[in-house]
């Protein structure tokens, strides 16, 4: 039997019937293309909550519907998008009741010498109790899409004292995104200062008392974790990193594409359309970030080839379940999974785009568990 669409359900003891009898609805945008993220009965009712309050629960109007490309991948658009985000991440309270009790860490910077020259700046987070051992190592590279955020805030700083806390290094790279106020610094710049800065890490173990390094970012930032490890692969050297963890993954470049592709490829793009981030601000943002190299898997590594996966480090995803971002990071795990890389994924119910680095305070469940699961993981190997 046919449907309209032209898919066949025939199957047998009357099953055919009984689907099309049911009142199933396709998730998010998939069952109602005008499904907000307030109708949406996935939602975590705090994250509604939480993003009403800015107007950014989808009961407004879409602020780039009317917007060109042109105008969204601007200078100008990009500088917004940096105030509002520092401004909102400075807005949502990240503390916690039990802060005062959790162990004392240290925190000092470090300045490295990138790949054409410049001083870059790392922070790193060490537990006090534990100054003269060497702990695991993790990097991390904060989001923002590699083109705006400082990695100098409140929400960058906490994920890596959380981490530090735990009982590992916590190193926060301050690479160059794509846009500053002192001028522009696309692709590959942010890259090649994150490459450098985990060379370095690796040729000071000692002086910064660190054993193994996993690389660590949510949403650009996994994309530059991802992108570096990559990149070691072809330059020959992905030996000296032990692992990756990837959250929400920016990776596709895919969210200028027609609404068929992303049905087709990645259906997230459209089910959770506005559900806090739009695909017209995440396109305007990639194209600025990589101009007309679109497929480049330095720049967005699912473009990756089989060759390009096979032989990288163990590698841990994690996706948000009301993110356009979700099916782009589990297309990369499965990837990496049929090239023969030690891979495990999940997916996390109910929240948005990197919920457990900015929504700490507001669901330190979710914040705590992934820390818990970062740790684990650099310990593992």
């Amino acid at each position: 039997m046919a449907t309209d669409s032209g898919i066949d359900l025939t199957m047998g003891n009357g099953l055919t019937e009984k689907i099309l009898a049911t009142t199933y609805k396709a998730p998010g945008r998939l069952g109602d293309p005008n499904m907000k993220l307030f109708q949406d009965p996935r939602a975590h009712p705090k994250i509604v909550e939480a993003l009403r309050a800015f107007g950014m629960d989808g009961s407004q109007p879409n602020p780039y519907a009317d917007m060109t490309l042109e105008e969204l991948s601007s200078s100008t658009q990009m500088a917004k998008n940096h105030t509002d985000t520092s401004t909102l991440y400075e807005i949502l309270p990240n503390d916690l009741p039990g802060d005062a009790d959790e162990p004392a860490v240290e925190r000092s910077t470090q300045t490295f010498e990138s790949f054409d020259g410049s001083t870059r700046m790392l922070h790193i987070f060490r537990p006090a109790e534990q100054h003269d051992e060497d702990l695991p190592c993790v990097l991390y590279f904060h989001g923002g899409g590699m083109v705006i955020l400082d990695t100098d805030n409140k929400v960058h700083f906490r994920w890596c004292t959380s981490l530090a806390a735990l009982g590992v290094v916590a190193i926060a790279v301050d690479f160059r995104n794509a846009w500053s106020s002192k001028g522009r610094n696309p692709f590959p710049t942010g890259l090649n200062d994150c490459v450098s800065a985990v060379k370095y890490v690796n040729q000071h173990r000692a002086d910064l008392r660190i054993g193994r390094v996993v690389l660590q970012g949510e949403s650009g930032g996994a994309n530059l974790a991802i992108a570096t490890t990559l990149k070691a692969k072809r330059e020959g050297w992905v030996d000296e990193i032990a692992g990756v963890y990837a959250m929400a993954p920016y990776i596709s470049n895919g969210y200028g594409w027609s609404d068929t592709r992303k049905l087709e490829e990645l259906p997230s793009l459209y089910e959770c359309e506005g559900y806090w981030l739009y695909t017209a601000m995440t396109a305007g943002m990639s194209r600025f970030y990589s101009g007309e190299d679109t497929q480049n898997p330095l720049a967005w590594p699912y473009y990756a080839s089989a060759e390009d996966c096979a032989g990288l480090p163990p590698h841990v995803l994690s996706m948000d379940e009301l993110d356009v971002l979700r099916d782009e990071g589990m297309a990369y795990a499965r990837k990496l999974l049929a090239a023969g890389v030690e891979v495990t994924s999940q997916l996390n119910l109910g929240v948005v785009h990197g919920s457990a680095l900015i929504f700490r305070k507001l669901l330190p469940e979710v914040h705590n568990r992934a820390i818990r699961d970062i740790v684990g993981f650099a310990k593992s190997l």
